[in-house]
């Protein structure tokens, strides 16, 4: 059986770096983070107006089945930052029609600790979805890797892809 560990190690190996996802370094701008994307974003932004008082954006790409994006905004109230990571593993467990089958705590470094910060692995009826929330002060993060089957080697590659800036 010690024979096999070495194949399984290279056939994972393998997996994270597929010809299919292209990792490379994204620093969206107002983001206020690095993230590692298996294939190149697209970034669409909008700032805080009368009519929308969050700063929000998105960074997101496809690839090899998989959508992977990173969201932010900028609350105005510290008091709303953990309703909004509840409310942001709420309203995709509700559109996705999912439940949650694993749940586990989440740390990126220089990120402000709150008790609703993690990350989830949901299965739907059509989809599966890997998400995690935090945030740094008031800006408030969601990272989402949705496919139709789960990958959890290309999600140990995006995850711990994530540098808050200094």
């Amino acid at each position: 059986m010690t024979s096999r560990a070495p194949l399984l190690v290279l056939a994972l190996s393998l997996a994270a770096c597929s010809p299919k996802l292209d990792w490379r370094q994204t620093h969206p701008v107002g983001a206020g983070i690095t993230a590692m994307f298996p294939c190149k974003p697209v970034v669409n932004s909008r700032p805080a107006t009368a009519a929308e008082p969050a700063a929000m954006g998105l960074a997101e790409c496809k690839a090899d089945e998989w959508t992977f994006s990173l969201a932010w905004a900028d609350l105005k109230d510290p008091a709303l930052v953990g309703p909004a990571l509840l409310e942001m593993q709420r309203s995709l467990t509700t559109k996705l029609n999912a439940q949650a089958v694993s749940t586990e705590a989440l740390t990126v470094a220089g990120m402000t600790p709150n008790p609703a910060a993690g990350q989830q692995l949901l299965r739907g009826t059509q989809q599966h979805a890997r998400l995690a929330v935090f945030s740094r002060g008031l800006r408030v993060y969601q990272v989402l890797m949705l496919g139709t089957q789960d990958k959890p080697v290309a999600w140990e590659s995006f995850i711990t892809g994530l540098k808050l800036d200094s």
